[in-house]
C-alpha cells in the first residue's frame, strides 16, 4: 500500500460474503494516511467471509477475508497484506486468523474473571477492545446485552460503547481512570466537570451560538502527522524577497504557444520548481532525511507538491526524479498530478518517496507563510504570492524605483541538521535563479 504505510481502514465493503467475484474486481475499499484505494480480487473465485467491518483500522501483513478460487477447495486470504482487526473473531477453520487479534492503536489487556466474556447470552461477540472499556467503566453484561450494535452482525463497537457511556444515566459515573487521575481541583477552585477534564477545553458560548463538528478522518491523520512534526524538528524559518519580473513577463508572453505546442497550460508551478530543483543540486544537504543519530542524503530528487483538496484537505504528490525533466516535463508532470489530486485519483505511489517539499501559499494569496516540515525530510519551501510593488533597482544611470514583479519565499528547515548558512544559502539560491531567467529563453528548453 505505499512505501512506510503500517495500516489502514476499511472504509466499504464492496461484495458480501458468499458473491462469486471476478480477478480484478475491487472488493473493498481502504484508506491510509496517505491515500484512498480499492483492493481487487487476485484470481476468479467466491469471497467466502469476510474477517474485517467497516471502519476497522488493521495492520499491514495480516489477512482481511478467507477466498475460495475457482476450481480449488481450500480457501486463500484475499490479499495477504490486508488487516485483522479487533472485531474479528478467532476463526478455527482459518489458519491465517489463529494469532490475536489486531485492535486499533489499543493493546490487548489480560482482563480480570469479573469481565463479560467474550459472547454474551444473545451470542454476541464483544472485542477485547470493548471488554475492556466495559470493564474500566463499570459496565455490566447486562448492559452490554441491551446495547444497540452498529458492527457487523450487530456487534457493538468502540463507538457504540462510547455513546452509551455518554448517554448514560444523569447520575456522573467515575472510572477507574478518573479514579487513579490526580485531584486537578483546589480549595479556591469551583467543581470541575467531566467536560472541562480535557487537556485543552474549548470554549462554548453560554448563548449555544456553537457547533461541534468531529473531524473527518483524513484531518485527524493531518493533525497528527502537523503535531508530530513540531515535535520531532525544531522548525528555523529563512526569508528572501525575490524579483520575479523577468518570469512573470516571459510566461505572459509564451503561455499561448506553450499550450499550442505542448498541450499543457504552463502554471508558475513548474517555473518555481524548476529553480528548487536547480538549488538543490547545488545544496544537496537540504535533500536528506534523519533516521536517528543517522541523515540520509538522497541521491534522486524527489519533489512534493502540497495541494488543497477541494474538502480544504491536503495532499502531496511527488514528483518522482524532477531533476530528470526539462520545463516541458515538469509542466505535464505537475498539471496531472494536480489534476488527479483534485479528482481523487492519486494512487500510494503517486504520495510517496518525497525527498522534499513545496507549498505554493501565494495560491491563497498568501505572501508569505512558515510551512512545517514533511517528516522525514529536512526543509520545506512556501512560495509567496507574486505581486507589483515599487522597488530599487540598479541601472547604469543610477538607483532607480520601479514597479516590479516581487515574491517572498520562506524556508523552513530541521534545525538538527540544517543549519543557518545551508538553509538560507539554499533559498538564496532559489531567488537567484528566478531573478536570473532569461526573456530570451526558448520555450522547448
Amino acid at each position: 500500500m505505499g512505501e512506510s504505510v503500517a495500516e489502514a481502514t476499511i472504509i466499504k465493503l464492496l461484495v458480501d460474503a458468499g458473491s462469486s467475484v471476478e480477478a480484478d474486481e475491487a472488493v473493498v475499499e481502504i484508506a491510509t494516511d496517505k491515500v484512498d484505494s480499492e483492493v481487487p480480487a487476485p484470481e476468479d473465485g467466491v469471497l467466502l467471509e469476510w474477517l474485517v467491518s467497516k471502519d476497522d483500522v488493521v495492520q499491514v501483513g495480516d489477512p482481511i477475508a478467507r477466498f475460495e478460487i475457482v476450481g480449488e477447495t481450500t480457501a486463500s486470504p484475499v490479499v495477504e497484506s490486508a488487516p485483522v482487526v479487533e472485531s474479528a473473531p478467532v476463526v478455527e477453520s482459518a489458519p491465517v486468523v489463529e494469532s490475536a487479534p489486531v485492535v486499533e492503536s489499543a493493546p490487548v489487556v489480560d482482563i480480570p474473571s469479573s469481565t463479560p466474556e467474550r459472547t454474551g447470552a444473545l451470542g454476541r461477540f464483544y472485542s477485547p477492545l470493548v471488554r475492556s472499556i466495559a470493564t474500566e467503566e463499570g459496565v455490566s453484561m447486562e448492559e452490554l446485552e441491551e446495547m444497540s450494535g452498529t458492527g457487523s452482525e450487530g456487534r457493538v463497537t468502540k463507538k457504540d460503547i462510547m455513546a452509551y457511556l455518554n448517554s448514560r444515566g444523569s447520575a456522573p459515573h467515575v472510572s477507574n481512570l478518573e479514579k487513579r487521575s490526580p485531584d486537578k481541583t483546589s480549595i479556591s477552585s469551583p467543581v470541575i466537570s467531566e467536560s472541562s477534564m480535557d487537556a485543552h477545553p474549548s470554549f462554548k458560548s453560554i448563548s449555544g451560538g456553537y457547533e461541534v463538528v468531529e473531524m473527518d478522518r483524513m484531518r485527524k491523520l493531518i493533525a497528527k502527522h502537523m503535531v508530530d512534526s513540531v515535535h520531532t524538528s525544531p522548525h528555523v524559518t529563512s526569508f528572501v524577497e525575490a524579483d520575479v519580473t523577468s518570469l512573470v513577463l516571459w510566461r505572459n508572453k509564451n503561455k499561448k504557444q506553450f499550450l499550442e505546442k505542448f498541450g499543457e497550460k504552463l502554471t508558475f508551478t513548474p517555473l518555481l520548481a524548476e529553480a528548487i530543483v536547480k538549488a538543490i543540486g547545488d545544496f544537496p544537504g537540504v535533500n536528506a532525511s534523519v533516521d536517528g543519530d543517522n541523515v540520509i542524503m538522497h541521491k534522486a530528487i524527489h519533489l512534493g507538491m502540497a495541494a488543497a483538496l477541494p474538502n480544504g484537505n491536503l495532499i502531496v504528490p511527488v514528483i518522482k526524479n524532477a531533476d530528470s525533466f526539462n520545463l516541458q516535463g515538469l509542466t505535464r508532470a505537475v498539471n496531472d498530478l494536480a489534476k488527479r489530486a483534485r479528482e481523487g485519483k492519486l494512487g500510494p505511489d503517486d504520495i510517496s518517496g518525497g525527498t522534499y517539499t513545496m507549498s505554493n501559499v501565494g495560491t491563497f494569496g498568501n505572501v508569505m507563510g512558515t510551512p512545517i516540515i514533511n517528516q522525514p525530510q529536512v526543509g520545506i519551501l512556501a512560495l509567496g504570492a507574486i505581486r507589483k510593488k515599487p522597488a530599487v533597482i540598479e541601472t547604469p544611470e543610477g538607483d532607480m524605483i520601479a514597479v516590479r514583479h516581487m515574491m517572498f519565499l520562506s524556508h523552513s528547515y530541521d534545525h538538527r541538521v540544517v543549519d543557518g548558512q545551508l538553509g538560507g544559502s539554499f533559498v538564496r539560491r532559489v531567488a537567484d535563479y528566478l531573478e536570473s531567467f532569461s526573456q530570451d529563453r526558448p520555450i522547448e528548453v
